[in-house]
């Protein structure tokens, strides 16, 4: 009987966390059905009360418009991808070395360097601006998409996220190899890479995310708008008088596509991660 009584109370707060996790998660999607509603609407129905979540005529006129206007969103759209998948690359591939060097070479002074360099995480971004603008107008890649793709090689978060991860795989591993003959290299690219696969698949969508969502530094360094990107590229459907919402939300319904796509292709990494860890535990 007593046992009958934990199986029900257990269940019970089962149904009552998915429903409560279930709820949340309508709250959060909200804002992508208004939007893509919105996308599909006349500029007369966008502020509609009651909102009408699903429109009565829907018009593909805006998403249309979006890529064969005048200012072909296309355009953004590759820009976006050029420096979004060069960054995160180049970023995932240098803080994967540099996390190796931090989690698996012993060398002196590693623990206070290592400290100093998580320190520059407190230096806001906006600080930065000057020099680098300063630095990149000397070597000439000013208004460029050098600008925005070289820095994004360097993310002190990735390091440290990777660092952490290199740190709890066995050191048994890495002994093993160093007495068959291998050398840093090799047991970098043969053992622990393969083994940090969702650590790395993780740090890819974060930082993708970072650079297709990135508006200060294009704002900042891209002055041509032929190199704009997609966040830049939305400043077109705020009109003199007006903002074209329609418009906007179509843009904005096609941006995501990327991200989803991204996360679609990285995530069994991190669910395989995720599994195994549970089954060392």
């Amino acid at each position: 009987m007593e046992l009958k009584k934990r199986l029900l109370s257990g269940t019970a707060g089962t149904l009552l966390l998915t429903l409560v996790m279930l709820a949340l998660a309508i709250v959060m999607i909200m804002p992508f059905i208004w939007m893509i509603s919105t996308s599909l609407k006349t500029p007369a129905e966008v502020f509609k009360y009651p909102i009408e979540w699903i429109p009565s005529n829907p018009t593909w006129e805006h998403h249309v418009k979006v890529w064969t206007g005048s200012k072909n969103f296309g355009v953004y759209y590759l820009n976006s991808l050029k420096i979004s998948l060069i960054g995160m690359i180049g970023a995932t591939f240098l803080s994967a070395f540099a996390a190796y060097g931090f989690a698996r070479i012993d060398f002196k002074g590693r623990n206070g360097l290592f400290m100093l360099y998580l320190s520059m995480m407190m230096i806001p971004p906006q600080v930065l601006f000057v020099p680098k603008f300063l630095m990149f107008e000397w070597a000439g890649i000013y208004n460029t998409h050098l600008a925005l793709i070289l820095p994004a090689f360097f993310t002190i978060f990735g390091v440290f996220m990777l660092r952490q991860f290199f740190m709890s795989i066995p050191y048994e591993i890495s002994e093993s190899a160093f007495i068959d003959g291998a050398g840093h290299f090799r047991i970098f690219f043969q053992l622990i890479l393969p083994l940090a696969k969702p650590a790395l698949a993780t740090l890819a969508i974060i930082d993708f995310s970072w650079h297709w969502n990135d508006y200060e530094n294009a704002l900042v360094f891209l002055i041509d708008e032929r190199l704009y990107t997609i966040p830049l590229g939305l400043q077109n459907f705020i009109l003199e008088n007006m903002v074209d919402y329609n418009g906007m939300m179509a843009a904005a319904s096609a941006g995501i596509v990327p991200m989803i796509i991204v996360f679609a292709i990285g995530q069994r990494y991190i669910i395989q991660g995720l599994t195994n860890s549970a089954v060392k535990g």
